[in-house]
Parts: C-alpha cells; sequence; structure tokens
C-alpha cells in the first residue's frame, strides 16, 4: 500500500489532492450552506431551481416512506419495479413528447449503461473532447472506438464521421450544456451531421433540463431539434432538487435498454418513495415558470458582474460561470479565500478540466437573490485582487 501514500503525496505536492468536507443546508436561508461554523452563500450547488427544499417533494416523499418503506429490495426486473416508477416514465415521455422512457438511479448509471449497450467493438462513438466523465467512462465500456473530436468543432466531426463511414454502428453523443464550461453543444449542426451520416445521436441534458424550454424540456426542445434525436437523457439531481436520471426514446430503444442496459438490470431500484419525489418535482419543473425567469435573470446579472470586474469567464450564458484561473495552487488559495469571505465555491482542477485551465465554478439558483449575488461579485473582485487572480 505505500504506493498510494507515495501517489498521495505527489497530488499534495501539485495542489491536485481532493478531500471531503461536510456541508447541511442552512435552515431559512435558501441557496446557502453550513460548513462547520460558517453560514456560506453556496454558489457550487447544481441545484438551479432551487427545488431541493421544496416542502411539496419533501412532504410526498415523507408520506410514500410511511406507505411504502425506505428500500425497493431487487432490481427493477426482479421486484424492485414499482408502481411510481409506471407512473413517472409514463408522465416523462409525455413531458418530452416521445414514445416512452426509462428511469435510472443516477445520470452515471445511464450514460455508462446506455452507451455500451448500443455500441460495441465494431462501432465507433464520436464524443466531443470536454464530455463528462460518465460518458467517457461509458464509451471505454462499450469497447467500441472512441473518436473524440475537438470541442464543439463541427468540422472536425465531419471528418471523423466520414473516416469511419462504413462502420456498422455510429454513435455521436455530447452534452447539451457542458459541466465544467457553461457553453452549450451546437445541436443542430450535430443533428444535421447525425442524418447526413446515419448516425445514432445522443445528448446529456444534465446540465439543461429544466431552465430551458417553455417547461423545462431542455435544449433540444428550445432549439426544435428534439424529433433528430435518438436517446435523450437527464438527471433529476439538479434541476429536479432530487436524484436518480432518464433516457426518454423511442419503444424499441427502452425495450432494448431493459434488456441490455448492466446498470438497469444488476442494480437495486430507487427507493419507491423517491420515484414518488420525482415525480412531484416532475410537475414543479413544468409549472414554477417564474423559477427559470429568476433563474435567467441571475445569470445575467452575476456573468456581467464578473466580466466587468475583468474576469475571464468563459463564452457561454448558462447558470454555469467558470472563473479560470489557470495554476491549480492559486485556484485553492482563491476558493479557500473565499470560504473565509462567506462564499463556497470549489477550484476545479485537473483531471477534471484540462492541465493549465484551474477555474473556480460559480453555479447559480434561482434562490439566489439579486442583493446575495451583487454582494458576492463585489466579495469576488476583491479577493481575486488580494490573491492576484486579478490585476488590478
Amino acid at each position: 500500500m505505500k504506493w498510494m501514500e507515495q501517489e498521495l503525496e505527489t497530488l499534495a505536492a501539485e495542489s491536485l489532492e481532493r478531500s471531503l468536507r461536510e456541508g447541511v443546508p442552512l435552515q431559512g436561508s435558501p441557496g446557502c450552506i453550513r460548513q462547520g461554523e460558517q453560514a456560506k452563500l453556496n454558489l457550487s450547488s447544481n441545484d438551479y431551481l432551487g427545488l431541493a427544499g421544496h416542502p411539496a417533494i419533501a412532504e410526498t416523499i415523507r408520506r410514500e416512506l410511511l406507505r411504502e418503506g425506505t428500500g425497493s429490495g431487487a432490481s427493477r426486473l426482479v421486484t424492485g419495479n414499482a408502481s411510481a416508477y409506471t407512473r413517472l416514465e409514463e408522465e416523462l415521455a409525455s413531458w418530452q413528447q416521445s414514445e416512452s422512457a426509462l428511469v435510472f438511479a443516477n445520470g452515471y448509471m445511464a450514460n455508462t449503461g446506455v452507451i455500451r449497450a448500443l455500441a460495441g467493438r465494431s462501432d465507433v462513438v464520436f464524443s466531443d473532447q470536454l464530455n463528462h466523465a460518465s460518458i467517457v467512462d461509458g464509451i471505454v465500456l462499450s469497447r467500441a472506438e472512441h473518436a473524440r473530436y475537438r470541442h464543439n468543432d463541427m468540422s472536425h466531426l465531419r471528418s471523423l464521421l466520414y473516416k469511419y463511414r462504413d462502420r456498422p454502428r455510429k454513435l455521436i453523443v455530447t452534452d447539451a450544456v457542458f459541466s465544467m464550461d457553461g457553453d452549450c453543444a451546437p445541436l443542430r449542426e450535430l443533428a444535421e451531421l447525425k442524418q447526413e451520416y446515419g448516425a445514432m445521436l445522443m445528448v446529456d441534458e444534465a446540465h439543461s433540463g429544466g431552465i430551458y424550454g417553455t417547461q423545462g424540456e431542455g435544449l433540444c426542445h428550445k432549439l426544435g431539434i428534439k424529433d433528430c434525436v435518438d436517446i435523450h437523457m437527464g438527471t433529476f439531481s439538479k434541476s429536479f432538487g432530487v436524484y436518480g436520471a432518464y433516457i426518454c426514446g423511442s419503444r424499441t430503444l427502452i425495450r432494448w435498454l431493459v434488456n441490455h442496459a448492466r446498470p438497469l438490470i444488476y442494480s437495486t431500484a430507487l427507493p419507491p418513495a423517491l420515484v414518488a419525489g420525482i415525480s412531484t418535482a416532475l410537475h414543479l419543473v413544468q409549472a414554477e415558470h417564474e423559477r427559470r425567469e429568476r433563474l435567467w435573470d441571475s445569470v445575467k446579472l452575476f456573468r456581467s458582474l464578473l466580466d466587468s470586474a475583468g474576469f475571464s469567464i468563459g463564452s457561454g450564458d448558462s447558470p454555469i460561470v467558470p472563473l479560470l484561473v489557470g495554476d491549480n495552487a492559486k485556484a485553492l488559495r482563491f476558493s479557500n479565500a473565499l470560504a473565509t469571505q462567506g462564499i463556497a465555491a470549489v477550484a476545479i482542477r485537473p483531471p477534471t478540466v484540462p492541465a493549465g485551465t484551474a477555474r473556480i465554478r460559480f453555479s447559480l439558483s434561482a434562490s439566489h437573490t439579486v442583493k446575495e449575488l451583487a454582494e458576492a461579485a463585489g466579495v469576488i473582485r476583491r479577493t481575486g485582487l488580494e490573491t492576484g487572480v486579478l490585476r488590478a
């Protein structure tokens, strides 16, 4: 086991070691978190619509816990497929205007399970180089050839599609909103290339579901290309404020996944009470439009304040705002300094992001007030100057 200590020492020396820290929501202060004895504005959560503490979701789960118990007891293909699953999947299919839907335990399992079920040794998967790790791992598990194209570079993707045009199965997979950069994939162009080369298209809407579209359906719906997407994936752990993931698509796709997606087949099902809570969250996502309006107002304000302060925040317009620092140690110092000033903003370092691009990744929520964000931007600017991240 000595090698572990040596490797950890190397990580620490390069400011790359990670550690766990406790944090609990601050009662009565949405958008805030308590870490130790200090209350902080939580600018690192993916709770985009502020639903994680919604009383209606909590009440649904409480009621169903008393009726259904705490666990499902088996995988969905054994005895764990409670009636709450059927209701939720019907609601998801209706919401996404798709033929069918399938719920997974989480987004990581959905991506790894689906990609492995759709591609094999003789196939090729085309993947944006900034796609989430779960997509990358799904491709590795599939043993298909991994053709990575430069971030959002459709000319590069086209050249790869032409190179592998004779492969029996071709799958293009992309994040809709990239989790560490906050920019969007060129989904219309991807849909055109998919049709031109006879490929399947899978879109991960983990960070766009709930916030784009008239009822939070996602970026594919907003752009009007949802019918071009063969595999529509989303999660319940972000905008929905709960836990889990879903796949929407054709009835044939869902039948195939029930028989071939190993994480679904060989994992215990989510507790029925949690699944019922997701249904309540889905209703709130569709009905409470003002949450999306508040969020987008906050996004415009916060991005404008950081940009005018002179920070490099990337080109996106989503609730994910990456403040680029570059150096690992400096990013950690900046994050720790913000923490002492009452702002929870985590430093993101390699291998999560490419070497030399360490950053503070801010995530905004409908729970944040204009006053909180304006004050936070002032603190961030001042701390940036004090730590040398921002030059006067």
